[in-house]
């Protein structure tokens, strides 16, 4: 008599692993709050002390495949749906007001060129600032005042704010597109430009009066497309 194998199913069902009491706290802290927390901010308003941030790890491992993803944007948590389901959430809707393109413009030179001055800016740009320009970027909350250079009359530098980051889906500055990632994607023509006016806290200084070119016009259309993008949402 021949006895057949039989293979046995494996009916074991792997469940998401349990949370402790602590981690759940920390679920529902930064669940119900109205911005992004910090480690600290979070470490202040848990019962016990535990290793916070092993803990938040732990959650976004947990939430990656989720209809809702627990993410980090400049060292603070919250949650958010997830990209895959954005189509979900979009709703049309008439827009308004728009930033004026002079806004725009001043935004790409504050992004590329941070910190930069009010002077500094005008001088890219080749005109003055119009009524409210920097004033709109600030109500935003886009840009804020960081510091004062230091020459005479100690003018004050403006950079980009968290706000901008999150807006704009960046983890960080670095994650910006280079010089040569904005001429592969047909927005700019690279050849003429020099890669080194893109790196935060270079000034950007025209090296021939007679022969200018307009070098922020497809980075403003690149921008202008994104908000056109989130003001649809």
């Amino acid at each position: 008599m021949i006895k057949k194998k039989i293979k046995k199913q494996d009916n074991i069902i792997n469940f998401p692993t349990k949370l402790s009491s602590l981690e759940k706290e920390i679920e529902a802290i930064v669940f119900a709050a109205a911005e992004p927390l910090n480690i600290e901010t979070i470490e202040g308003k848990i019962s016990k002390k535990t290793d916070v941030e092993k803990t938040l790890l732990k959650l976004q491992s947990e939430y990656s495949d989720r209809g809702i993803n627990l993410v980090c944007i400049s060292k603070k948590w919250s949650f958010r749906t997830s990209p895959n389901l954005s189509n979900l959430m979009t709703q049309e809707k008439t827009v308004e007001k728009k930033l004026s393109r002079a806004a725009i413009e001043t935004l790409s030179i504050i992004v590329y060129h941070q910190p930069v001055t009010r002077a500094e800016i005008e001088e890219i740009r080749g005109v003055a600032f119009g009524v409210n320009t920097l004033e709109i970027l600030m109500e935003l909350n886009w840009v804020k005042p960081g510091g004062r250079k230091d020459v005479p009359g100690k003018p004050i530098q403006y950079i980009t704010t968290d706000d901008f980051l999150s807006h704009f889906n960046l983890q960080k500055l670095s994650d910006l597109p280079t010089v040569d990632e904005l001429g592969a994607a047909g927005l700019i023509d690279s050849s003429n430009i020099d890669n080194a006016i893109f790196g935060t806290g270079k000034f950007y200084k025209e090296k021939q009066d007679d022969k200018k070119e307009d070098i922020y016009s497809n980075i403003d259309e690149m921008l202008s497309s994104t908000l056109d993008k989130e003001d649809n949402k």
